[in-house]
């Protein structure tokens, strides 16, 4: 059963029946806004939104990070599969594994960014989701829709947070700007 996100809910990642997840798959998707052209037609952009996970400790200091540039947590419990330069296709476009049970004892929260690297804003993207799924089963839990198009080039997606009775998810959906995740680590830091 798939939970529909609403800014700032929060959702335990508790199995039903009990037991906790071991290891997710956040996926971002998107489709970029046809430009009109000459005579109403619309033409194909690309846009090119790049998703991030940043491991923050229990003091909120980045302990790592997992982008398109560095692919791999550096313990491997979070792994990106790959960068997606337009947004074409269906489903996920960009996708986060992680290894919940791997992930390093001192890293207490998870935090997903994404951003414009080449700069467009919100108002040229459509359909953006971003969605929590359970490896083992395939089952989408939660999911997040990145409305709210408008000047920014960037979001903080959402957070996943480690506590005394396993882990939880929560939809942040707030606007930034920054084309990489870099740029965001002020904003995030409001979250943590």
């Amino acid at each position: 059963m798939t939970i529909s996100l609403q800014k700032g809910q929060k959702v335990s990642l508790a199995k039903p029946g009990g037991g906790t997840l071991t290891r997710v798959r956040m996926g971002l998707g998107w489709d970029a806004v046809a430009k009109k052209g000459l005579f109403g037609k619309g033409k194909a952009q690309s846009i090119d939104l790049d998703a991030s996970c940043l491991l923050f400790d229990a003091a909120g200091n980045l302990a790592d990070s997992v982008w398109f540039r560095q692919l791999r947590s550096k313990d491997g419990s979070v792994q990106h599969t790959g960068d997606n330069l337009t947004g074409a296709g269906e489903g996920d476009d960009e996708v986060i594994n992680v290894d919940l049970q791997g992930v390093p004892a001192n890293v207490v929260q998870l935090v997903f960014t994404v951003n414009s690297f080449t700069g467009q804003d919100f108002s040229q993207i459509e359909n953006a989701f971003c969605r929590l799924v359970d490896e083992a089963t395939g089952q989408e839990i939660a999911r997040y829709d990145l409305s709210g198009a408008g000047q920014h080039n960037a979001q903080i997606m959402a957070k996943v947070s480690r506590d005394g009775q396993g882990w939880s998810m929560t939809a942040i959906g707030a606007t930034a700007t920054g084309r990489t995740f870099q740029h965001l680590l002020p904003a995030v830091s409001a979250h943590l």
